[in-house]
């Protein structure tokens, strides 16, 4: 049994070629729309992180994917391509998400994980006033 991957260079180079290059491309994306986002391993898959995990990335056998913290019903209309779920945005390497796609989630979860700090240091500094 392998250990689990400490970093996303580690997590890709367990992929196969096409996999590891789809995710390669995404994982480019993603930080080109958040550039101050840190790489981590979260849940066993690569995330990108600012306050908290903007969007994981990932593969399984028979696809790649993308987990956007809870936005798949958001974008739905955008999505009757891909194969979805609750959490997921399935994709095959061949058919990567759209660029404009990718740029639009990835900016959405920037601004809710804003929000989400904003009002954690709100409640924290009331609570210190409390």
């Amino acid at each position: 049994m392998q250990d689990a991957p400490a970093t996303i260079d580690d997590y890709l180079a367990r992929l196969p070629d096409r996999q590891r290059e789809a995710l390669q491309d995404l994982r480019r994306q993603i930080l080109a729309v958040a550039p101050d986002a840190r790489e981590v391993i979260s849940y066993g898959m690569p995330g990108f992180r600012l306050q908290g995990v903007l969007v994981w990335i990932g593969a399984a056998k028979n696809h790649c994917a993308l987990y956007p913290h809870g936005l798949v019903e958001a974008f739905a209309d955008q999505l009757t391509d891909f194969e979805t779920s609750k959490g997921a945005i399935r994709f095959q390497p061949e058919s990567p998400l759209p660029k404009a796609l990718v740029e639009a989630i990835v900016r959405r979860r920037i601004d809710e994980d804003r929000e989400e700090a904003t009002l954690k240091a709100t409640k924290r500094a009331e609570r210190r006033k409390g």
